[in-house]
């Protein structure tokens, strides 16, 4: 018996388990691979008995020890036919430490010799050990060869046929495709170059040298780095390369070694290049240094391939890179084996930095639907389930999509063959529908039938888990149980490897058969081990990014750990981990739970872009349609994902999300390497409305399945192709899907070179899609955008090619095509071509050729064909090589264009613009409104081009011998309308511009000339003004001498500007403008103009009678200057203004008749001081009829403003001195109240010297009696008071002054009021202080009780801070006696009956007493038991007034008690008052006698029937009533009623307001009845009132007998057309006022109010606001000589409308405001209202608001003000014109308001 048997003591054990070995050699061959994978199945033993060999390959087990040998013993078990018996026998003597005895234990040790590579090695020492021998070349080179065999031979030895596992197909092992290839050439210093790079592809059926390695390179060090995710074969093609070369293909290399990282990893010391070729690798039989200088020689046939960079990347030490990484680093760099090839594999990630720059980059990326069908051939090869399997897939989106990973593909075909013959075709959709699912059912397959160990898988998890938390892929026994090894090798979980980490140090190794099968056993062990909680689940579900790391050293081994527990949260796998949880289904489905919790909660937050994949994924795989909608609802509209890699497995999970979500998405794949079969994944997502694949490096069969890809997706609206290198049938192939987009925006082809041809192509494709709007080329731009018709999807594919139909050209014929092919080097023949295209093409709205080759000859050609081109904008010929003899030819093929509108050719700026206008047969429908507009901008002056001719030969280097020749070919467009030609920045020279002016008369009526910047010299300048006589269309001379600015215009002004102004010029220019036509505008400007020749000018003034304006602009005036031209006011009697600022601007307005009067003088900011005061008034009083003088913004200070106040009789003003801002103080403001007695014909005067400083003096021309001054912030001080007080004592012309917070406290007040004595007449005194406000009525009327007067007049008004007093001189005593009997009536105390005794004494003759916004409760009704006692002694008074106040209910009774013994008043306002019932009742009981009453305002008085029957019985005594107001009373019809029949009496009523009353028509029917008895009646306000058309026909028919009416209000009343019929049949003939806002008028009724109202010679407002104008031309034929105000608003006008509205304000010169906001208006409109605005003298205010008027209308209207108007504002808001232009609009003409709030701006100074 052998040894081993004698060991095992046990001799029919043993028998019996070499028997059961006997007979099945293939499965103890494969565990002997397994168990042994270094040993080599020697084929000599294949001559041995078979129980011989079986009995030493147990031996050869046996020795490795006892955890080998037990697992060995546990797969006899588990995966044969064991007798019941026998299997308890070996498992019991053998599969337990015990069952060995110490003696085999001691003898089990590994013996390094027999295992490595049996009978191909011999024992050897280390390479470093050895001494040299020295030997022939032709021994080493025998050494070598038999070394380079002994790899070959050992290689062949690994990769032969490998042997399949128990129920697996042969394929199984067997099957390779080869995955796609990307290659990118990219620089490596930055992380990027890992996934960066321009790309490349090898998509042959097998990998070849040519594939991998650039042979044709002999110098530096040669590395490939295969980069994949996990997955896509990178292991496997290392090993294939090293299978291929084994057997011959790769014979370019001598020797192959193949490195595993993960293995290389073990070691821990630094390594020789020898060290690792023959001590980790193979070692030679002999001789190691003769070997390795061979390879050292012949490196460049040596190829070390390291699998598994990714894992190498650990965290540097102190000392730097590991032992490995290091040797690897002098590798790649060529210090060690220089000139060698290295291959590494990696994940992408950070790469080392010892990887050269120029290493080549290969993107593993997957399998296409081609590879996957040859992978699912091969796998199923003559198996009759192979036509199934393919069926599977077709049918299978999701499983097809995940076939692209090579792995999951071959773990797919495992499944299909395990499910294939026991279920029906089709179920892999519900038993293989994610990723997770796959592996379970792979777990499935590959255990025996109803033998699925659970205890023993989730051991194993844990184990895997483990693994991945420290980073561990690969185990040792020692790791692993030997049962859970066995486990593993039955299940095909578990491979196993010999890691040798040194000579002599050898051992197996185990790993995972895939590092995602751990990934997936882990996550087994999370979700269905009791030993893991759910809390400490969730830390397991996290977002793993995949950008570039920068920072981290080495990637995670857990990047799908999270996609795994996702797929087991899904409900369909609750049965298969409740099975492994051994029924714990509560546990489960608690941890399935938590995991989508956790995931909802990540769908929720923003993520960058590779987490969003991700989660998408994770998302996916729990298949939870909840959860997917809220992710994709939850996404951003546009998701970015930029630079990094991305796969068809990606885009369809992505895509399967998106379908969950409603609202579309913009997805941005910049910089996301692409696998070409991508894009098959984005077929039929309705979502994606933007596309972004810009630097995808997508590739040609990508852009292929993209083509077909994109017509399924409706909603698209831009996609991208920016930067991937595309070629140029690439991109014809793109647009040819144009037609098939329907709502297509934007496609973006640049960064792709293309040839001219192609670009031709393009144009063509642009010219004949009638989707597209604009082809734009330029340079690396190429985008197409466009503007998908209205025909429905179907439509547009009935006709997908690009072929011309009669369809497409009447289609083409209706839409605008931009076409701009920019610098694409486009050459003549080019052109020809494009203007052969563009004929029979659509109108083009612009064509820019620019920064091409065209030359004369090519624009020549462009500039023929632009008439027949329908250009309806721009033709762009610039920077394309045009000479000085081309421009001639261009303006003659241009002359007979009808269109052309602009031509700027400027061959220094290389500048050659066509613009174009509108062609006739084009404006169909708006042809008339373009016709009008274009006619008035003929009328209007401007600086737009919009309806002439613009002939731009700028910077051209013309000269006078160029002319004539010019002039010629100019001549033929002349005819076509007014021209303006630019000669500007040419070399005309004084010959030129001589030449010129002769030439001029050909040209025709030029709009302008400009011809600046051409040399001239003064004198011809000068002589250009001749031209004024000679050329009738020259009316205006802009010349600007040092910067060459010279331009003939055809408005009246002529400018002359830095010139040199000396008065020799000064004289010869007036001399010249002697005989030119007027009216004329002079603009002179100069750094500085000397006395000597202002003086100059102005004597000269006199002999230019045509001058209307003369203006010095920027020009620099000497002290001296306001002198000289205040001189000039009487030396030229035309002078009507002169306006000199800061002696820099200076402006004279010239009188154009007899008849104008006042003249208008001042001199701001000119530093004029005391010493120039008397000067300039002497020189002031000859002028005769002086009406305003501006001496503002000067140095007067208060001395010069006394020395002025003094001079001032003798100076004429009629109108209005200003002194603001003199630097004044208080003392100023006292002077000019002690001077007004001196001061003739001073009405008014102003001060206010707070921070706004003004000091304003008004005059009339006659002296009148009454004076007024306002004195504001004057901060008066006490002392000031009295001598304040002495002022108004001696000004006894002054009636009224008024001081605003002048700092005056109330007893200073009572000090003033005391102090000021006149002898005779009235002084009325307002004073507002901040006091005001919390001061009481008591203490207020205590103030007026000092007055030294008798007062007349108390105001009081504690919101607007005022108290006013008018006082009458000489003071009347009152009876002392009389004072105290009715003092005694009074219930007051001591204080309060001494302060009624002397408001009885000073108010004894008080005529009028107000008090609005008061509060007499706040001191328990004293003040009005004051005001009791007070209006008891009122035997005078006629007026009261108590309004917005609050007063108690006992006050009102105190009030009413005084008020019903003032039998002679005349009026009583209550208004705007809450009093309850019982101080009404009070109130209207006081009403009783108040015969002589004839005004009484009880607005907003709440009046009930109780109430209103009191007030009624008192109105019927009031004979005398001649205003009644109760407008918002509550009244009521019934109320009406008693009210009309009380007013019959009241035959004096000239006013009625019974507004907002809610009278209806019955109170509407009873006031009818009585108005014709109301013979004085001028106003009536029944506005509100719910009256309909029945009631307003009553109505109207009472009021024409109202023969005296003056103000009808009638409006928020349903009165109709018929109401607007019968008051138009006769209105009273008086009517100043007419409202009927909001009356439900139509165009009818409207037109029948505004015929009757023609001519009405009184009517000063009408408003017919807010009622229904449309196709209603409101018109006025006859003059309205007082009309003010017309409402329009909100009235639906439109244009044609306002045409003969607006020709009607010229027939209302006195029209203040025109209200027109919230209708139609648009440009015309306003255009028409432009046109009337300088005829409208009084103008103040227009609205138009919220209209349709846009820019251009906008600049009507400032052109309008320009011309001459008072207007103060034009209100614009809210109309469309956009901000930056408004902003520009109001900067030129700020009467222009654009702003919601109404920001008048101040009238120009003079108007």
């Amino acid at each position: 018996m052998d040894p081993v048997g004698l060991q095992l003591g046990n001799k029919n054990l043993w028998s019996c388990l070499v028997r059961l070995l006997t007979k099945d050699p293939e499965w103890l061959n494969a565990k002997m691979k397994f168990f042994l994978p270094n040993t080599d199945l020697d084929s000599r033993n294949e001559t041995l008995d078979p129980e011989q060999r079986v009995i030493l390959q147990l031996n050869k087990l046996h020795v490795q020890g006892s955890d080998t040998w037990q697992s060995f013993i546990h797969c006899v078990c588990m995966q044969l036919e064991v007798p019941l018996d026998l299997e308890v026998l070996l498992l019991s003597t053998f599969g337990y430490d015990d069952g060995f005895t110490s003696q085999l234990g001691a003898e089990g040790k590994s013996q390094p010799e027999s295992q490595l590579h049996h009978g191909l090695k011999r024992p050897h020492q280390s390479c470093g050990s050895s001494p040299r021998r020295k030997q022939c070349k032709k021994q080493q080179l025998e050494l070598a060869k038999k070394y380079l065999q002994l790899l070959r031979t050992s290689a062949q030895q690994r990769y032969r046929s490998q042997i399949p596992g128990s129920g697996q197909p042969h394929a199984f092992h067997q099957v390779y495709v080869p995955p796609i290839l990307r290659r990118a050439t990219a620089s490596l210093d930055t992380p990027e170059g890992a996934i960066m790079g321009d790309v490349k592809v090898e998509d042959g059926a097998d990998v070849s040298i040519s594939d991998l390695f650039n042979t044709r390179v002999n110098k530096g060090p040669r590395v490939t780095v295969l980069l994949g995710k996990a997955g896509m074969g990178k292991t496997t093609l290392a090993h294939r390369l090293c299978q291929k070369w084994a057997e011959g293909h790769l014979n370019c290399f001598q020797a192959l070694f193949l490195f595993e990282f993960r293995q290389l990893n073990l070691i821990t010391r630094f390594l020789t290049p020898s060290e690792l070729l023959f001590d980790l690798y193979l070692s030679p039989e002999s001789d190691h240094d003769t070997v390795f200088q061979y390879l050292e020689k012949n490196a460049d046939q040596v190829l070390l391939i390291f699998d598994g960079l990714d894992e190498a990347l650990q965290p540097m030490g102190p000392d730097g890179p590991g032992p490995v990484l290091t040797l690897f680093s002098h590798l790649c760099n060529g210090t060690l084996l220089p000139g060698c090839r290295v291959m590494a594999t990696s994940r992408p990630g950070k790469l080392p930095a010892c990887l050269p720059a120029e290493a080549a980059m290969v993107h593993m990326l997957g399998f296409d639907g081609p590879r996957v069908e040859e992978y699912v051939n091969h796998f199923f090869s003559a198996q009759p389930s192979r036509e199934g399997a393919l069926v599977e897939l077709q049918t299978n989106g999701r499983l097809r999509s995940l076939c692209a990973v090579p792995a999951l593909c071959q773990v797919a075909c495992l499944c299909l063959h395990h499910l294939l013959p026991d279920h029906a075709p089709g179920q892999s959709v519900a038993l293989l529908p994610n990723m997770t699912q796959l592996y379970m059912q792979m777990v499935l397959a590959l255990s025996p039938p109803g033998h699925l160990l659970t205890s023993s898988l989730l051991d194993l998890g844990e184990v895997a888990l483990r693994g991945l938390e420290t980073g561990k892929v690969i185990f040792y026994a020692k790791d692993i149980a030997p049962p859970l090894i066995a486990f593993g090798a039955t299940h095909s979980l578990l491979t196993s490897f010999c890691v040798r980490t040194g000579p002599g140090h050898q051992q197996t190794g185990y790993a995972f058969t895939h590092l995602s099968l751990q990934e997936f056993l882990a996550a087994l062990h999370l979700m269905a081990s009791p030993k893991v909680n759910k809390d400490t689940l969730t830390q397991y579900v996290t977002l793993h990014s995949r950008w570039v790391q920068r920072t981290k050293a080495r990637l995670g081994l857990s990047d799908h750990l999270p996609t795994f527990l996702a797929g087991l949260a899904s409900c369909t796998c609750r049965p298969f981990l409740s099975h492994l949880a051994q029924g714990n289904e509560d546990c489960v489905g608690a941890k399935q739970a938590a995991v989508v919790q956790v995931l909802k909660k990540l769908a929720t937050r923003k993520l960058t872009g590779p987490k969003v994949v991700e989660l998408c994924h994770c998302v996916d795989e729990t298949q939870e349609p909840e959860l997917a909608s809220l992710t994709a609802q939850s996404l951003p509209y546009q998701l970015p994902f930029h630079n990094f890699p991305l796969t068809c497995t990606d885009l369809a999970t992505l895509t399967n999300i998106l379908e969950h979500r409603e609202a579309p998405i913009h997805l941005d794949f910049d910089g996301c390497p692409l696998e070409p079969h991508c894009p098959e994944a984005l077929v039929g997502c309705g979502q994606i409305e933007n596309l972004r694949l810009a630097g995808s490096k997508i590739t040609a069969r990508g852009i292929s399945h993209l083509v077909k890809a994109l017509p399924l997706c409706p909603q698209l609206k831009e996609v991208s192709f920016r930067d991937n290198q595309l070629s140029d049938q690439v991109v014809l192939n793109i647009v040819e899907v144009l037609p098939h987009l329907p709502r297509l925006r934007k496609l973006d082809l640049s960064s792709n070179s293309i040839c001219v041809s192609t670009l031709l192509c393009l144009a063509r494709v642009a010219v004949t899609c009638p989707t597209v709007r604009m082809l734009q080329a330029r340079e690396a731009d190429l985008i197409f955008l466009l503007s998908p018709p209205t025909e429905t999807t179907a439509e547009l594919q009935r006709a997908p090619d690009l072929q011309e139909s009669d369809g497409q050209r009447k289609g083409a014929q209706s839409r605008s095509l931009t076409l701009r092919l920019q610098k694409c080097q486009l050459q003549v023949h080019d052109a020809e071509a494009l203007i052969a295209l563009l004929q029979e093409g659509p109108h083009l709205e612009e064509v820019d050729l620019s920064g091409n080759q065209l030359e004369d000859e090519g624009c020549r050609l462009m500039a023929e064909a632009a008439s027949q081109l329908h250009i309806a904008r721009k033709l762009d010929l610039s920077d394309n090589g045009l000479s000085v003899a081309g421009v001639h030819c261009v303006l003659r093929a241009v002359s007979a264009c009808w269109t052309l509108a602009e031509l700027h050719i400027s061959l220094q700026h290389k500048t050659v613009i066509f613009m174009f206008a509108q062609e006739p047969e084009e404006q169909k429908g708006p042809q008339e409104r373009a016709a009008f507009l274009d006619s008035l901008m003929l009328q209007m002056p401007s600086e737009l081009p919009l309806s002439s001719r613009r002939m731009r030969l700028t910077h051209c280097g013309l000269q006078e011998k160029h002319l004539e020749q010019l002039c010629k070919a100019l001549g033929g467009s002349c005819h076509l309308g007014h021209l303006h030609l630019d000669f500007s920045g040419n070399a005309l020279g004084d010959e030129g511009a001589a030449r010129l002016a002769q030439l001029l008369p050909g040209l025709g009526a030029l709009q302008s000339l400009n011809l600046s910047e051409n040399g001239l010299s003064l004198d011809a300048v000068l002589g250009l003004v001749r031209c004024f006589s000679t050329l009738q269309w020259l009316f205006r001379l802009d010349i600007s001498f040092e910067s060459q600015h010279i331009l003939l215009r055809g408005d009246k002004t002529s400018s002359l500007s830095e010139c040199p102004l000396e008065p020799p010029s000064l004289t010869r220019l007036c001399a010249t403008l002697k005989d030119c036509p007027g009216p004329l505008e002079l603009q002179l400007s100069c750094e500085f103009l000397s006395d000597q020749s202002l003086e100059t000018l102005l004597d000269c003034l006199p002999q230019l009678p045509q001058l209307s304006l003369l203006q010095l602009s920027q020009t620099g005036l000497s002290p001296k200057s306001p002198f000289l031209l205040a001189n000039t006011l009487s030396l030229c009697p035309r002078v009507k203004k002169v306006d000199l600022r800061s002696l820099h601007h200076a402006t004279l307005h010239f009188r154009s008749n007899e008849e104008e009067e006042g003249v208008c003088c001042g001199f701001t900011g000119c530093s004029l001081s005391q010493e120039h005061v008397e000067s300039l008034c002497w020189l002031l009083s000859k002028c005769k009829d002086l009406s305003q003088v501006d001496l503002s913004a000067n140095l007067l200070g208060d001395s010069g403003l006394r020395c002025l106040l003094e001079c001032l009789p003798q100076v004429p003003i009629s109108g209005l001195l200003d002194l603001s801002h003199n630097s004044i103080s208080q003392e100023s403001a006292l002077y000019l109240l002690e001077t007004l007695p001196s001061c003739p014909r001073v009405r008014e005067a102003s001060v206010n010297l707070g921070s706004e400083q003004s000091f304003r003096i008004h005059f009339s021309r006659e002296d009148q009696a009454g004076k007024t001054l306002r004195l504001s912030e004057c901060s008066f001080r006490p002392e000031h008071v009295s001598r304040l007080a002495t002022g108004l004592s001696k000004s006894l012309q002054l009636t009224e002054l008024t001081l605003t917070q002048c700092c005056l406290g109330q007893k200073q007040l009572a000090i003033l009021l005391s102090l000021v004595g006149r002898p005779a007449g009235l002084f009325s005194l307002r004073v507002q202080e901040p006091w005001a406000d919390r001061a009481r009525v008591l203490s207020l009327l205590e103030v007026c009780a000092q007055a030294s007067g008798s007062v007349t007049e108390i105001s009081i008004s504690e919101t607007q801070q005022q108290l006013c007093v008018q006082l009458e001189f000489p003071r009347q005593e009152e009876n002392p006696e009389a004072v105290a009997l009715r003092l005694a009536h009074c219930d007051l105390g001591a204080h309060h009956s001494l302060l009624a005794g002397q408001l009885m004494e000073t108010c004894a003759r008080l005529r009028q007493l107000s008090l609005s916004q008061v509060n007499l409760c706040e001191d328990d009704d004293a003040s009005s038991l004051l005001l009791q006692s007070l209006l008891l002694s009122l035997s005078e008074l006629k007026t009261f007034r108590l309004t917005s106040s609050c007063v108690s209910t006992e006050g009102l009774a105190h009030l009413a008690s005084g008020l019903g013994h003032c039998h002679h008043l005349e009026e009583l306002d209550l208004s705007n008052n809450q009093f309850d019932e019982e101080g009404t009742k009070a109130l209207m009981r006081a009403l009783e006698g108040k015969w002589m009453l004839k005004r009484l305002d009880l607005s907003h008085l709440l009046l009930n029937s109780s109430t209103l029957a009191l007030l009624t019985h008192r109105l019927s005594q009031m004979t005398c009533l001649q205003s009644l107001r109760l407008n918002r009373n509550s009244i009521g019809d019934v109320g009406c009623c008693h009210l009309s029949e009380a007013l019959r009496a009241a035959t004096s009523l000239e006013e009625l307001d019974l507004s907002h009353n809610q009278i209806g028509d019955a109170g509407v029917q009873h006031l009818a009845t009585i108005l014709p008895g109301l013979p004085e009646l001028r106003k009536i306000d029944l506005s509100g009132n719910s009256i309909s058309s029945a009631g307003g026909v009553q109505l109207a028919e009472s009021l024409v007998l109202c023969r005296r009416l003056e103000e009808l209000m009638l409006g928020c009343n349903a009165l109709g057309d018929p109401t607007a019929l019968g008051l138009a049949q006769e209105l009273p003939q008086h009517l100043r006022v007419l409202h009927l806002p909001f009356s439900h008028l139509g165009p009818g009724g409207a037109l029948s109010l505004a015929q009757a109202l023609d001519g009405s010679p009184h009517l000063e407002e009408i408003s017919l606001a807010e009622n229904n104008l449309a196709g209603g031309v409101l018109r006025f034929c006859m003059e309205l000589p007082l009309l003010r105000q017309i409402d329009l608003v909100s009235c639906k006008i439109d244009n044609q409308t306002a045409k003969l509205l607006t020709s009607s304000f010229t027939s209302c010169p006195a029209l203040e405001v025109i209200l027109l906001s919230w209708n139609l208006l648009g440009d015309e409109a306003a255009a028409e209202l432009a046109q009337v605005l300088p005829q409208m003298g009084r103008l103040k205010r227009v609205d138009l608001e919220k209209n349709q008027i846009t820019a251009l209308g906008a600049w009507f209207l400032a052109e309008g003000l320009a011309q001459g108007s008072s207007i103060q504002v034009i209100r614009l808001w809210n109309n469309p014109i956009p901000c930056d232009m408004a902003q520009h609009l109001k900067s030129q003409e700020p009467r222009l308001d654009f702003a919601f709030f109404d920001n008048q701006p101040q009238a120009p100074w003079g108007t």
